[in-house]
């Protein structure tokens, strides 16, 4: 039997959590690092942050709003690599990104806290993956943000590695 979806509510707490936990975490990370590309065509530390503000604007809470003002809503896809590519965040200091996506988080947090139970059920289809409501989109928004959390903690794991030397052997086992 799954578990039970997390209420609004659950989600309007977990979602600033993700900014509090890379704020945390990137304070400290040298720009090098946030820059570094783990290897050609992955994203940077910095990269990774611009797309969680894309996916804020474009998947998570702007999807919602979308949902919420009309029915039988056509959910627009979007190529996440593309738009990377041509924000170009590298470039960009990690705490200017970071407050940029806190900034759209509050406001994202503060939609969902205001979500109705019969709003949940507001559905519009997604060219890609077909019918999408909003209840769908709250969860996939906490899995997509600590997918992404998770990806950019390996990505200063992935920077250390080489400079581990025998040290290595002890998370080979």
């Amino acid at each position: 039997m799954p578990p039970d979806p997390l209420t609004p509510a659950e989600v309007a707490r977990l979602l600033p959590a993700t900014v509090t936990h890379l704020r945390a975490e990137l304070a400290v990370v040298p720009e090098r690092v946030l820059a570094w590309h783990p290897a050609p065509g992955e994203w940077c530390v910095k990269d990774v942050l611009g797309h969680l503000i894309e996916a804020d604007q474009r998947g998570f809470a702007g999807r919602i709003r979308i949902l919420l003002e009309a029915d039988s809503s056509e959910l627009e896809r979007w190529d996440p690599a593309a738009v990377a590519a041509a924000r170009m965040d590298c470039a960009r200091p990690a705490m200017g990104l970071l407050d940029e996506l806190a900034t759209l988080r509050a406001a994202g947090t503060s939609l969902v806290s205001r979500l109705t139970a019969a709003d949940l059920d507001r559905a519009g289809r997604h060219p890609t993956v077909g019918v999408l409501r909003v209840r769908d989109l709250l969860q996939e928004w906490v899995h997509h943000d600590r997918n992404h959390v998770r990806q950019a903690l390996a990505n200063v794991q992935a920077y250390v590695w080489p400079a581990m030397g025998n040290a290595q052997k002890f998370s080979a086992s």
